[in-house]
């Protein structure tokens, strides 16, 4: 006669219940990374602004980054790091996490021409993931009210009568090489004065500290209002919210015709997931007819639809990296 062996009710429990964990466990490895890369972003984004608040950079940046926000359902948090002509800022992207919660908004300065004129601790090319362009904009040179110069032939004649006398400000490298570039076209000699944001020039501009100025359409305001006056803009047309304004071209100098432009970055390594759905919110906030209402007050042209890609944004960088690069250098330009 065999004994026959019973078996526990608390050994069935057990093994049933390490096979449930054991499924919960196959299933959780199936499932967590889907649903982790769907789940970004799930805290705020910080966008890094290179330049102080309240310049031509940081003005389109916050109307961007607050459209962003209602695609993310996050904020979008901007963060001014001024400094360097905006290298100190972009370079802490470059040194950020890829993870998608820390971006830059780049322009032609930052992102090609300041690899130019300094030794940075990073690579503009290499360093960073395009997510899209925004928005193009052209500059006009502004001079304080009190110039007497009525219009730009009248500006370099007062300018040829008193060479090294005048003086212009400058917030980035771009706006540098312009003046530049328009001293050498024009046969004048003024003295430049560097600043970290194109506010603190326009704050010294208004007050009569400095008499010339290029930056970007934002300031129309301050000309409508008397506090300065305009000459010309490097647009190839004349701008639709300033009419009056003459373009360079118009004027005898088509080699001062230029469009800067502004754009978003991610750290280089960004996983590829995480740059679609950033460049979706920009997208998205480009199509918002109120969006592109309020970046054509301040002067700046979206970009088409078809190149608001971060394929787009890679070609249009190293396109003007290699248009940009020997011209500064066979100028002299340098770094200040």
């Amino acid at each position: 006669m065999t004994d026959t062996v019973k078996r526990s009710p608390y050994r069935d429990s057990v093994a049933a219940c390490i096979a449930c964990l054991c499924l919960a466990v196959v299933v959780t490895s199936l499932w967590s990374a889907p649903v982790a890369a769907q789940a970004y972003p799930a805290r705020p984004v910080t966008m890094i602004v290179p330049f102080p608040a309240g310049g031509p950079a940081d003005t389109p940046g916050r109307v961007i980054a607050e459209r962003m926000r209602k695609s993310f359902g996050q904020p979008v948090v901007i963060e001014n790091v001024s400094g360097a002509a905006g290298s100190i800022g972009t370079g802490r992207v470059a040194r950020a996490k890829a993870d998608g919660y820390t971006i830059v908004l780049g322009n032609a300065s930052t992102h090609v021409v300041n690899a130019a004129l300094y030794s940075l601790p990073y690579d503009v090319l290499n360093d960073f993931a395009p997510i899209s362009p925004l928005v193009t904009t052209p500059l006009v040179l502004f001079a304080r009210k009190a110039v007497p110069a009525k219009d730009l032939p009248e500006l370099i004649d007062w300018l040829k009568a008193n060479p090294g006398k005048a003086s212009a400000g400058y917030g980035s490298v771009t706006f540098q090489a312009m003046n530049i570039a328009f001293q050498k076209q024009t046969g004048t000699s003024f003295a430049l004065i560097p600043y970290r944001g194109s506010a603190l020039g326009i704050q010294d501009l208004v007050a009569g500290q400095i008499d010339l100025y290029f930056t970007t359409p934002s300031e129309l305001p301050l000309l409508r209002a008397g506090s300065i006056k305009a000459y010309a803009v490097t647009s190839d047309t004349r701008l639709a919210l300033a009419p009056e304004i003459p373009t360079f071209a118009e004027l005898g100098l088509p080699s001062l015709s230029f469009a800067n432009w502004y754009a978003l970055f991610a750290p280089g390594g960004t996983p590829r997931d995480i740059i679609a759905k950033l460049n979706a919110a920009a997208v998205e906030a480009l199509a918002d007819p109120v969006v592109r209402s309020r970046l054509v007050d301040l002067g700046t042209d979206p970009f088409p639809h078809d190149r608001q890609t971060a394929e787009a944004l890679g070609a249009l960088q190293k396109a003007d990296a290699q248009k940009w690069w020997p011209i500064i250098r066979e100028a002299g330009l340098k770094g200040e």
